[in-house]
């Protein structure tokens, strides 16, 4: 099978999927991103890059659009050279959204294309309108149903969608639906695993929390409202007051992932410090830690907190999860899909600080009853969650509508010679910023038109186009 990954980071969602293929050397795997850091083991990576983004006299209605067709046009270019080198994919399988995946049609018409469908925009009943004090007003109504149009494209275009989880499918329009998947990304649970009286020492910070028998811990990419940090900086102003000893162990970036961001320029990190002087000898803010120290911190934790919105349910959430720990977690969509309060975490508010430090006292306080809800709580992940179960079921999945000619070893076969792909063992390649002339077409199946000639959507100016193969670089971790 010859597949092309599509996503603007490097692996995202495709890590242990594109992976697993790329183990078995029937397969020719690609992966098309704008990111050149990172490799996986037999992965040839392919950079491309947009000429341009959105313009500002561009409607702001559709300046999203805009930088996905712009995306699309990178993609496209791309795609023109990897057909000059013989690379034509079975199948393409991109993240739908940001554009990478809009003309895969055009250039590989006899490919499968598969779409990653992660979120679909609604004004009301989700994310948009959750907060009462930011209602959504007209302008933002247009906005938002603009914003949609390249993932309805792709859900007209793909011959198949998957969602990570039910809640995300649910978003999705119902005459689409039928057309999405479920099944999740998958935790390494052998990774994350809990580990019996653990304690929480990052030397490279130095931070020695092994005296701490009260550890509360919070993790996003972000310090955003979508992911409820205000409310929890509030929430630990009320925990300090009652429980005096505990401390407070915050990873992530003091920026905004998702939502809005502060008119005055302010980070909500410094907006919330300045109205709760908290005591921030109790209080840690790590920034970004590498997979081996973010374990430690769930390792040690004894209640960890994660609030969302009703939006897209994060991978930390159920890593937590399979790390043992005891989660209080919002009473909202995403989370409860999961978790059942009192059975394998406990639930609040959103919007209430005073519940949500309830609930976090009740963890730190009632620790034998604690105890059995963090097992239901690993246990969750490994019958629903698991990556051992659930990455079989995934490439079984992309494989299920190939025939047999299709899993065929690539041999780069062609009518004219074209220039190979660089074996395993090649770290990295330049490839001509101009596509090559494109060999003449192999023999295509009766009713099928050729397309080893396309016209270019745009002039093929300088994309960046790179090829490497190789090993996994060392990742920070990301939350979603």
């Amino acid at each position: 099978m010859r597949i092309l990954f599509l996503h603007p980071n490097f692996p995202a969602q495709f890590r242990h999927v594109a992976a697993a293929i790329a183990r078995d050397n029937r397969h020719q795997v690609v992966f098309g991103t704008t990111r050149r850091d990172g490799q996986l083991p037999g992965v040839y990576k392919a950079i491309y890059k947009s000429n341009r983004t959105a313009r500002p006299e561009t409607h702001h209605y559709v300046r999203t659009l805009e930088n996905a067709v712009l995306q699309g046009q990178a993609v496209y270019r791309m795609a023109e050279q990897l057909k000059a080198r013989g690379f034509v994919p079975d199948m393409v399988y991109g993240h739908s959204g940001w554009g990478p995946t809009l003309f895969c049609k055009d250039i590989f018409p006899n490919a499968q294309l598969l779409c990653y469908f992660e979120w679909f925009y609604h004004a009301h009943g989700s994310d948009a309108d959750f907060d009462p004090t930011d209602p959504v007003d007209a302008d933002a109504e247009a906005r938002i149903r603009i914003k949609n149009t390249p993932i309805l494209t792709d859900l007209y275009s793909c011959d198949r969608g998957l969602s990570p989880t039910y809640w995300q499918r649910r978003q999705f329009p119902s005459e689409y639906q039928s057309k999405i998947s479920v099944c999740h990304d998958g935790i390494d649970t052998n990774f994350f695993s809990p580990k019996l009286g653990a304690k929480l020492v990052l030397p490279q910070l130095n931070l020695d929390l092994s005296h701490v028998d009260e550890l509360v811990t919070y993790i996003g990419r972000g310090m955003e409202p979508y992911r409820g940090f205000p409310q929890f900086i509030e929430a630990v102003a009320l925990l300090q007051e009652r429980c005096p000893n505990c401390h407070v162990v915050i990873v992530g970036e003091d920026r905004v992932a998702y939502g809005k961001r502060l008119p005055d320029g302010k980070t909500y990190k410094q907006v919330m410090l300045e109205k709760f002087p908290l005591d921030l000898s109790k209080v840690h803010f790590t920034g970004r830690l590498p997979y081996h120290e973010y374990l430690q911190v769930l390792q040690a934790s004894t209640a960890h907190v994660y609030l969302t919105r009703p939006f897209v349910l994060s991978w930390s959430m159920l890593e937590a999860m399979s790390t043992g720990c005891l989660v209080v977690g919002s009473n909202t969509a995403p989370v409860t899909e999961v978790i059942r309060d009192g059975v394998n975490g406990l639930l609040a508010d959103f919007f209430s600080p005073a519940e949500i430090a309830d609930r976090i006292q009740e963890a730190l306080t009632d620790r034998d009853r604690m105890t059995e809800i963090r097992s239901k709580a690993r246990e969750t992940v490994l019958a629903h969650y698991d990556l051992a179960k659930l990455l079989p079921q995934h490439l079984q999945w992309i494989q299920q509508d190939l025939n047999r000619d299709q899993v065929a070893l690539w041999t780069g076969t062609q009518s004219k010679p074209v220039t190979p792909l660089p074996t395993p063992q090649v770290d990295e390649i330049e490839v001509d910023e101009k596509p090559a002339t494109l060999p003449e077409p192999a023999a295509i199946a009766p009713g099928k038109r050729s397309r080893a000639n396309p016209k270019p959507l745009v002039n093929p100016e300088t994309n960046g186009f790179v090829v490497t193969s190789g090993t996994r670089s060392h990742e920070k971790h990301t939350k979603r």
